[in-house]
């Protein structure tokens, strides 16, 4: 079968890419390829659901641009076809004052972003709105909220199908290899091979992969970390109203252990990050010993390990420790007990390192012959979906030259 583009990954951003390249070319007949039998089933699925503000990001950024943009437009989208959502707003809150710096960093940055309603508020005022937590100053941010992103990427690919019925999604397509023709490509895939004049590849955990089977030259190399969450139990879900994040660390990669109301009602607090010895695994002993070797050969693996070698070891001892994962969730909220809360689910989320162990920390896409790669989007990607989509779409305008 032949296509004009073809869409590799069928996550969040393959999906709203899927989309957008069809709504800006509705003439051109368009394939989106997934290898799960479900869309959304790995960092889009597994993920907090959090539409994320813009609060962290560098102003000026692709991050920055693309999670307020994509914001707006994803509760648009929310509210017009009816995806489960709800713009709840969170809190950041400082538990000790060695916090207080880099909360009014954090703070200085949305003002930048323009985070609509983001103000400072005192300990009494945090109590106001989350009458559980202990804390010694706080952030609110009222336009944080919580999605339903399996139900959002399922939407983004139905509407793109139905502006071209000749447009074609295949679930439980891997794609093996790409081979190069003159002017097109052919997908080798496990259930057959396909033709199209041009590709994006949105492959998340295995853009790496991907990326060197087109022909990339790619230095860095994506690296797994697994997030494991707890649930608050029944009784214990009137503690948290809205979402709760504590001050990230500026040294460490990740945001910290949160609390999460989810759009079905249960309370996740997590995640933790530790490295996987397997990019798609979800359990605590999962192991490919391909993505093991790939990731302990590769020397930036190492120096981010050496560079954050104290808080890997408290991360790692908290995987198997729900006490010191407890301990952590009191810092917040000191009147939870083990019995409040039980496991729930995991998630991975992709890394791509650089050699001197650098986590790329903002979206790094790029163009090769007749392809786009997202070779990097970690979080706030799901929230910047739509406005990547966007990008690409018009990226490719330019660098296909859609538009004659």
């Amino acid at each position: 079968m032949k296509f004009d583009i073809a869409v590799i990954g069928g996550g969040i951003v393959g999906a709203a890419t899927f989309y957008k390249l069809q709504l800006h070319n509705p003439q051109l007949t368009i394939a989106l390829f997934e290898k799960e039998d479900l869309l959304a089933d790995h960092q889009t699925g597994h993920n907090s659901g959090v539409i994320h503000s813009g609060l962290y990001y560098k102003p000026g950024s692709l991050k920055a641009r693309n999670c307020i943009e994509g914001r707006k437009e994803l509760v648009a989208f929310a509210k017009k076809y009816d995806i489960p959502h709800d713009v709840c707003g969170k809190v950041v809150v400082a538990t000790d004052e060695s916090e207080l710096a880099n909360m009014e960093r954090i703070y200085q940055t949305g003002l930048q972003n323009e985070i609509e309603g983001l103000a400072k508020i005192t300990a009494a005022q945090v109590k106001e709105i989350e009458p559980h937590v202990e804390c010694i100053a706080g952030l609110v941010v009222p336009c944080t909220g919580i999605i339903d992103f399996r139900a959002a990427t399922r939407k983004m690919v139905a509407l793109a199908l139905e502006i071209n019925p000749k447009s074609k999604l295949f679930l439980s397509h891997e794609v093996k290899d790409i081979q190069k023709q003159a002017d097109s490509s052919i997908v080798l895939t496990n259930k057959g091979d396909f033709e199209a004049r041009y590709l994006v590849f949105c492959a998340g955990l295995q853009a790496d992969r991907l990326a060197r089977k087109d022909g990339v030259n790619l230095k860095e190399q994506v690296v797994g970390f697994r997030g494991d969450y707890y649930e608050l139990t029944p009784a214990a879900k009137e503690k948290v109203k809205h979402l709760i994040y504590p001050v990230p660390n500026p040294d460490f990669p990740f945001l910290g252990v949160h609390f999460t109301r989810m759009t079905d009602g249960e309370i996740e607090c997590g995640p933790n990050a530790v490295f996987t010895f397997k990019r798609e695994g979800y359990g605590k002993t999962d192991f490919s010993l391909k993505d093991t070797w790939d990731a302990l050969t590769y020397r930036g693996t190492w120096r981010l390990f050496f560079s954050n070698i104290s808080f890997g070891i408290n991360e790692y001892r908290r995987a198997f420790s729900k006490k010191l994962f407890l301990k952590t969730l009191q810092r917040i909220i000191p009147s939870l007990t083990m019995d409040d809360i039980h496991p729930g689910r995991a998630g991975v989320r992709a890394l791509l390192l650089a050699q001197d162990g650098d986590t790329k920390d903002d979206f790094r896409i790029e163009y090769h012959g007749n392809s786009i790669h997202v070779l990097n989007a970690p979080s706030p990607a799901a929230t910047a979906s739509l406005a990547i989509g966007s990008y690409i779409a018009e990226a490719a305008d330019q660098h296909f030259k859609l538009k004659v």
